[in-house]
Order: C-alpha cells, then structure tokens, then sequence
C-alpha cells in the first residue's frame, strides 16, 4: 500500500477563526496543547505563534506551531503535541513537506521540534530514526500518562474501575463527601492555586509556574466552555481541587491539589468520577479521559520514583497506562542545530528564565 503525499500550508484567517473546529477533527482528535486557548497564552510567554496544515488525498491535519528566533541561528519551531496523523507511518512525508514549504517560503527554520502523540514501542522508534529525526528530552508532563474509555454507561465504567477506586468512590458517597463545580472566579482561581502549590511543596519534586500564567490557561479554557472546576470542601475550607478540560472527544485532569492533611477517605477518588460522569453528558460526549501524567510505565509501580503516589491514584481508574514517543528533532540546517546543542538551548533557557522568572518551554 503507497503512503500518502503531503502538502504543507499556513492555515487561512477563515480556518483561524475556527481553529478548535478543525484541530479536534484531527485523524486522532487533536490535543488540548493545540488548541487556541492554549495558543493564546503561550503567545504571552515568549512564543510566536504559526498555525500548519497538512493535507494529503485521505484527510488534513491542522497543528499549532510554537516558534522563537534566536540571533544568528534562526528560527525554530515546536510542534507541541504534533503533528496529529492517522498513523505514525504517515509523519515522514508530513515532516518532508513541512520543509519544502519551510525552504520555498524562506522562513529561516533550522530545527523542527515534533511531538506527536503516538504510543511508544521500538518500530515508531526506528522509524523515525530512519526518517533523520533525532530523540530529545520529553517536555510534556502526560508523554507517560494513564487514559480511561469513557464510554461505557456509568455502572459499566464504575465494574471498569478497580476495587480501590470503586471502594474509595462509594466510601466517599456513603459519608457524605459532596464534590461541587465551583464559578470561575479570582477567588476560586486562587483557591485552586494554593492547593496545587501546597501538594507540589509537600512532593517536592514539580516546578510549578506563576499564578498570572496558570489564571490565564484556566480562563482561556473556560471562556470557550472547554474548562471547569471541582471542589471538595472540609470544615468550609476548600480541601481538594481539580481542573478538568474537555477538548473536542477527549477529556483531561490537567491541574489538581489537595490538603495534605485531611480526613475523609475517597475525596479525591469521588472529584474524578463526578467529573468524568459529566463530561460524558456534555454535547459531545467525552470518549477517553487522560488523567495527564504517570511515571512511565515500566515504573509504575516503582514506590522510588517522585510520581509514584499520582501513578498510583491514576492507575487506580485504569490499567491504560501509556507512554508516548516523545519529543523528536527534525534538523533543517545541520551547523546551525550544531551550535543550538553545543550552547545555544542551554543559554536562551538561562537567559529566558533569568529574565522572566518562566519555563522557557
């Protein structure tokens, strides 16, 4: 069977208006890190924003590009979380007509960085091998993460579920514990802020970024009705907190906290399942939900490794423990990338976070 031939493209303004639209619609439904309330604050945090299409015969693909210019290297561009393809053997004519439209239109890119979220195993390893790319760093926290089908109705999903969730979810029922979805507000945007500050401090292991940056992702989410909050209070303080994003078909747990010391078992188990119940009854009803970062897998149960408590909670809704192929870079001009390895990344990292207090990427 022939694979398919590629062409690139910059999307029109008429395809930005509706950006969501056509990213959820993806061959595998788009990624939350594509999307434009994403895209929008990134715009804010050091990053130039393009928005790429890739059209063969069969279907297209739409993916955010993050971009940043360096002095005398160029430009390069991030593909966080792309490109999005019907299959993994597709991405080397995908990659080959980004940089025929990279050298034709003369944009001055020198690396490529991808990302796409294709499971790992050793064949997607060498076949991007075999396609020029070279492995790099993972950036994203759900690279290795765990995803439940939400399909089943929901006395089906809860047998789905294990003992120790199942037990914990119905234990929290029977004591009374209420999860609530909260407003959006400063106050709550606040609330949520702390509690994830104060589980990150007691882990000790997470960088976490400024209140300003988290507030502006929650709200961009929440202004295209693609985000909300759960709370869990405990003697009128907030004592659990999760931020849960439905993106096209997809749901994701993408921010959560809690109290450290608190005494009713199962709270946390009972948030995810009210919210998972709901997003399965929204106008497009939520087909999996990525609980967004596990260790990986060969790791999971490994009780030395910093993530292995939240491994453990995951993995308590699902044994669908993943790990994605990561982050690869394809190289445009090879003496450029050169330099960019030797000392180039590690200075403009230096230099960004030195200057703004931020995560460079």
């Amino acid at each position: 069977m022939s694979l398919p031939a590629f062409t690139a493209r910059f999307a029109s303004p008429e395809e930005r208006k509706t950006w969501d639209s056509h990213v959820t619609a993806n061959p595998q439904g788009g990624n939350l890190l594509q999307s434009e309330a994403f895209a929008e604050v990134k715009s804010e945090y050091g990053w130039d924003l393009r928005f790429l299409v890739l059209e063969c015969a069969e279907y297209a693909s739409y993916n955010l590009v993050l971009e940043k210019t360096f002095p005398l290297l160029g430009r390069l561009w991030y593909l966080i979380k792309g490109p999005d393809l019907a299959a993994v053997e597709d991405i080397p004519a995908a990659l080959a007509a980004v940089k025929k439209f990279v050298a034709t239109q003369k944009l001055g890119v020198f690396a490529i960085k991808i990302e796409p979220d294709v499971p790992d195993s050793e064949r997607a390893r060498d076949l991007l091998s075999s396609a020029g790319l070279i492995k790099t760093p993972n950036l994203q926290p759900n690279d290795s993460t765990a995803i439940l089908d939400t399909t089943p109705e929901p006395q089906q999903l809860m047998r789905n579920l294990s003992s120790r969730a199942r037990n914990a979810i119905r234990r929290a029922q029977r004591e009374g514990v209420e999860v609530e979805k909260v407003t959006p507000n400063e106050e709550n945007f606040r609330t949520m802020y702390r509690l994830m500050a104060g589980t990150i401090a007691e882990k000790g292991k997470t960088q976490m970024r400024d209140f300003e940056y988290y507030r502006k992702f929650w709200q961009g989410f929440i202004d295209r009705s693609q985000g909300r909050f759960y709370f869990v209070y405990e003697d009128g303080q907030a004592a659990v907190g999760a931020f849960v994003i439905n993106y096209g078909w997809k749901g994701t747990y993408k921010d959560g906290g809690s109290l450290i010391k608190r005494s009713r078992y199962g709270d946390s188990h009972l948030v995810q399942w009210v919210a998972i119940n709901d997003l399965k009854e929204l106008e497009t009803p939520v087909a999996q939900y990525d609980f967004c970062g596990t260790p990986p897998v060969d790791r999971i149960k490994d009780n030395t490794h910093p993530h292995y408590g939240l491994g453990l909670f995951k993995t308590s809704f699902t044994k669908t423990a993943i790990d994605f192929v990561g982050c690869w870079d394809l190289v445009l001009s090879p003496l450029k990338y050169r330099g960019w390895n030797m000392a180039g990344e590690r200075i403009a990292r230096q230099l960004y976070t030195r200057r703004t207090g931020q995560q460079f990427y």
